[in-house]
């Protein structure tokens, strides 16, 4: 499963880097960074989908690899 973000909707709340900090960071011009290209790893599958749940906007999924 890798991460997908509605870049249109994602408003950079933070809940999500908040959640899983290892894969998701707010940056210093208050945009979110994460890697949309790489599998999510074992031990932060049930973080990302919290964070998936969590996001105010509905802008992160995941998606099959």
């Amino acid at each position: 499963m890798k991460i997908a973000v509605d870049w249109d909707r994602c408003e950079a709340n933070a809940v999500c880097a908040g959640l899983v900090p290892e894969l998701f960071e707010v940056d210093d011009n208050d945009f979110l960074q994460v890697d949309t290209e790489t599998p999510v790893p074992a031990e932060h599958l049930a973080g990302v989908q919290q964070a998936v749940r969590a996001c105010p906007k509905a802008a992160l999924s995941l998606v099959d690899d």
